[in-house]
């Protein structure tokens, strides 16, 4: 097994309701202010279930980022300080120091680097050279899920190493000018700016070191056949465009209740049995597809609730700001939980969890 140790979110300071960000953003989007497109746009952002997101950099900023070689640019430096926020805080919540990571895996599908944010981490925070790094992109919002799922995976084979997932997604930095596509509508009004960082040991590590903490008990990935079309993104000369089709939801509700059954099923589990569920932030849609087909009430997925409303769908970024708030809070009762993502593919994730009586 493996046990994350802490979980630190950062999100930039620019934060704003999300009508200020409608009365902003959609002028660039649909320029005729009377278009039904207009109306349409305006519709979709007031039912997000958002009340407010931060962006990477000041909203008035956001008419003049017409140019992908300019918003990458940010991405890369707004990024890598989002990065060293998250990281640091992470390490000085179990009581760790950037010498003693063994193992970085950093994930983003907002922007790109090389060399990769995780690669300029290690000079800034005093990391050793000989770390092992794994920097991922193409997995978007089911890489926090993801990400715990792999770093599980290497500390297995590492029981006294230190390992560390970073995500960093600066959604905004994609906004499309002039996209006046559903995609484009529902995206600018549901994804906001953010990171985290994932601090995890092996068992031998979390012994000897007596660090508290859930432990990762089991992982299931699933990859949806005929589903690639549904979600991701077009690259071409303005950057990434989205692809969002409106039946991811029913993608999840077909598929997510029967692979938790079968990842409980496998540890001797039912869906009785789990006391907490972390779930990506994917939408009202997605998340009420979620509850539909494990059979919960709204209360059950509260703090996914929560992040949605306070700072909106943060890519891979939003199942570990629900992780965070959820061991900052402390499970309702002790045992299982399962952490759960969705993301391009159509793909999931799926990660057991235990907390522990102690």
């Amino acid at each position: 097994m493996s046990r994350i140790a802490a979980v630190a979110p950062a999100l930039p300071p620019f934060a704003y309701t999300q009508e200020e960000i409608t009365a902003e953003l959609a002028p660039l989007i649909t320029p005729d202010a009377g278009s039904p497109r207009r109306a349409v746009l305006e519709r979709l952002h007031a039912a997000s279930g958002i009340s407010t997101r931060h962006l990477a950099v000041p909203l008035e900023r956001y008419a003049t980022l017409t140019d992908f070689g300019q918003t990458n640019d940010l991405f890369v430096s707004v990024g890598l300080d989002l990065a060293e926020q998250a990281l640091r805080d992470a390490l000085k919540l179990c009581g760790l120091v950037p010498e003693d990571v063994d193992h970085i895996m950093f994930t983003s599908v907002t922007g790109v680097s090389a060399p990769s944010l995780d690669a300029l981490l290690v000079a800034r925070l005093g990391m050793r050279p000989d770390v092992r790094r794994v920097p991922v992109f193409g997995l978007g919002c089911v890489a926090g899920a993801a990400g715990i799922a792999r770093v599980h995976d290497y500390l297995t084979g590492h029981p006294d190493d230190v390992a560390v997932l970073i995500s960093v997604e600066l959604c905004s930095l994609t906004l499309q000018h002039g996209d006046d596509s559903m995609a484009n509508l529902v995206s600018s009004g549901l994804f906001g700016d953010g990171a985290a960082a994932v601090v995890m040991v092996g068992d031998e590590r979390a012994a000897r070191l007596g660090l508290a903490g859930p432990d990762v008990v089991g992982t299931v990935s699933r990859l949806y056949p005929d589903t690639e079309s549904l979600l991701g993104w077009d690259v071409g000369g303005s950057g990434f465009r989205i692809v969002l089709s409106a039946s991811l939801s029913d993608v999840v509700e077909r598929n997510l209740g029967e692979d938790v059954a079968g990842l409980l099923s496998a540890h001797g589990l039912a869906l009785d049995d789990v006391a907490t569920w972390v779930a990506h932030t994917g939408g009202p849609r997605v998340l009420e597809a979620v509850e539909r087909t494990l059979g919960l009430d709204r209360a059950a997925l509260r703090l996914s609730w929560r992040s949605l409303d306070r700072v909106g769908n943060l890519s891979s970024s939003a199942v570990l700001h629900v992780l965070a708030d959820t061991i900052a809070e402390g499970p309702a009762v002790a045992g299982p939980g399962v952490l759960f993502a969705m993301g391009p593919g159509i793909c999931a994730e799926l990660v057991l969890l235990d907390w522990r009586e102690d």
